[in-house]
Formats: structure tokens, C-alpha cells, sequence
């Protein structure tokens, strides 16, 4: 992962040191449209990360080591400060809790 992100901040120094690349599949994207955040997700970044930013851009990637790289598309987000992006992978990137209900069962 380090690799992709060294890839991606020397093919775009705009997005700066704080960067976290996003799985596809991603609770933090939107279902039904991974190109976008999820609704929640915009919206938990409206109030504990202003200026954070998603976008999805190319990278070379190998599937594994000594593998022929090929071009990816990949979900970046940015962020303005290393405590952003913390409390993001924090709250979007951790497999979330199950229910209350689901521990009583």
C-alpha cells in the first residue's frame, strides 16, 4: 500500500503527505456508484474533516511481485492534516460494530 501512495503523491504532489487509498469496496464509497462517497461518509467529513477530498485517479499496479504492473483505477481520499485522516480510517475504514441486538441474540 505504501508503494501505491508513493505512486500516486509523485503523479500528483497536489494531494500532499495525508493520503489514504480506498478499497472498492469501501463502506466509505457509494454502493451504487464507487466514483462517489457515501452520503454518510460526505457527510461525516463535512463536520470532522473539512477540505478532505475523494477522488478516483490511475496508478500502475502489479498484482503481485515480479507481475507484469497494469493500469488501476483507484478511490483517494486527501486530507488537510494527519489527525484527519486518522479519525477517517478511524470511523471508515474498520469493519464496523455489530449491533447491540446481534450480541444479545
Amino acid at each position: 500500500m505504501i508503494d501505491i501512495i508513493q505512486a500516486l503523491q509523485q503523479r500528483n504532489p497536489g494531494l500532499g503527505p495525508y493520503v489514504l487509498v480506498l478499497r472498492a469496496d469501501s463502506r466509505a464509497r457509494d454502493a451504487a456508484a464507487p466514483s462517489r462517497l457515501a452520503a454518510e461518509t460526505e457527510a461525516w467529513i463535512a463536520e470532522h474533516a473539512p477540505g478532505a477530498r475523494f477522488l478516483e485517479t490511475q496508478v500502475l499496479l502489479a498484482p503481485y511481485p515480479g507481475a507484469m504492473p497494469a493500469e488501476r483505477a483507484v478511490g483517494v481520499m486527501a486530507f488537510a492534516d494527519a489527525r484527519q485522516l486518522a479519525a477517517f480510517a478511524t470511523a471508515w475504514t474498520a469493519d464496523p460494530e455489530p449491533d447491540e441486538e446481534l450480541e444479545d441474540a
